[in-house]
């Protein structure tokens, strides 16, 4: 299925935005020759980055010499077992285009379950973050109903439970639901950090409950101690406060299942998300039109890709980034809400709760016993074992 976005093109004319006399030059690759040393192109002062997509396979060297990794580990999120290979990352031209595609296809097994996900190396912090994404809702094949996740986020590392220098800054779209959700949402969400067993999660979230199916500019800028998210231009969230990231995070975008209940056929079906673009602002905080105009400006000069980040460079004094040292603090881990290590807790009665079972349905406040503890579902659920996934609470140990 192939489908040309709405007013993919951005204005050639935007080029005098970027013009020499006021913005820094730095080093650009351009469309016709990947990887080659292209004419200085003038960026923000801070450093951007700036990338087109212009790759040729998943397997083009290009990708990491410019910090991009294809993932092809095992492991989370979404459904245990499932592959993620390289081959679900591609870049087909779209509407005149070349489109970062990711892929995800499932059988309604585990072994027939693969995933998607791209992203750069972690040295973004405050700044612009800005990539226009196309979002789907049906399947390119297949039945339809599958729980799948098409996101948009950075994110830094979890070091151990409840690491307070964990960060993550979401864009999460559910076209089939999930998560207790029955219909299309998208959330966006800010971490500040959690721990896996038992769960326990510590962000915020906003969330809009309507199909975003369809080709969208998505921002949100990191700024004096506030996460805003914009989507087409208007704003729909501002977190922070403790939420506040601390460090330096990667960008990603991936594409995932988050179980195998949603379905309503059988046999193979297969989802695309696709990216037009993406560029960064290093602690520049811009509008939509502002970064949508730049990247216009890239495109008429024949400039494929730019990254200057980290390279050094004064900022706008008229823009001036709060330092780490002086942003609004985060609650430090020890006045956080202390989570009770499972061996002073004292037991629970569990002998009228059944052994979780993969394929129950577990409605909103049932009880099961798994790994020694009692669990009670926050939500409808089937296929989210306890202990990993945030639709159970943990009542304690046996």
């Amino acid at each position: 299925m192939s489908v040309t976005p709405t007013a993919r093109s951005l204005a050639a004319g935007a080029a005098a935005v970027l013009a020499a006399g006021t913005l820094a030059g730095i080093t650009a690759t351009t469309a016709g020759a990947t990887g080659a040393a292209a004419p200085a192109v003038a960026a923000a002062n801070c450093g951007v980055l700036f990338d087109d997509f212009a790759y040729a396979s998943s397997s083009d060297s290009a990708i990491p010499a410019r910090g991009w990794t294809v993932r092809t580990n095992a492991g989370g999120p979404g459904v245990p077992g499932a592959a993620w290979p390289a081959a679900n990352v591609s870049f087909p031209t779209d509407g005149g285009q070349k489109v970062l595609q990711l892929t995800a296809k499932t059988d309604g097994t585990a072994g027939g379950t693969s995933h998607a996900e791209f992203f750069h190396q972690r040295k973004f912090f405050e700044g612009t973050y800005a990539s226009r994404v196309r979002f789907t809702d049906a399947p390119q094949s297949g039945p339809d109903g599958d729980h799948l996740v098409e996101t948009f986020f950075t994110i830094t590392p979890l070091d151990r439970p409840l690491d307070p220098n964990y960060g993550e800054i979401d864009f999460e779209y559910l076209p089939n639901g999930g998560w207790g959700e029955q219909g299309p949402i998208f959330y966006q969400t800010t971490w500040e950090t959690y721990q896996n067993e038992p769960w326990q999660a510590d962000n915020t979230h906003t969330a809009q409950r309507t199909s975003f199916a369809g080709w969208h500019d998505l921002v949100f800028t990191v700024r004096d101690g506030r996460v805003k998210y914009y989507v087409d231009g208007q704003q729909v969230a501002d977190h922070g406060d403790r939420y506040y990231p601390e460090t330096p995070m990667s960008i990603n975008f991936n594409l995932w299942f988050i179980d195998l209940t949603g379905r309503t056929g059988s046999g193979l079906a297969s989802y695309i998300q696709q990216v037009d673009y993406l560029y960064y602002a290093d602690r520049e905080v811009i509008t939509t039109t502002e970064a949508k105009n730049r990247v216009a400006a890239y495109r008429a000069s024949g400039t494929s890709h730019v990254d200057s980040v980290g390279s050094g460079g004064s900022c706008p004094t008229a823009n001036p980034t709060t330092s780490p040292t002086t942003r609004p603090p985060t609650t430090p881990p020890t006045t956080r809400p202390p989570t009770t290590p499972p061996t002073t807790q004292p037991p629970v009665n569990c002998a009228s709760a059944p052994a979780w079972a993969w394929g129950t349905v577990y409605l909103e406040g049932a009880r099961v016993r798994h790994n020694g503890r009692l669990w009670q579902a926050n939500w409808w659920t089937q296929g989210s074992e306890p202990g990993l996934t945030a639709q159970w609470r943990d009542l304690g140990p046996c």
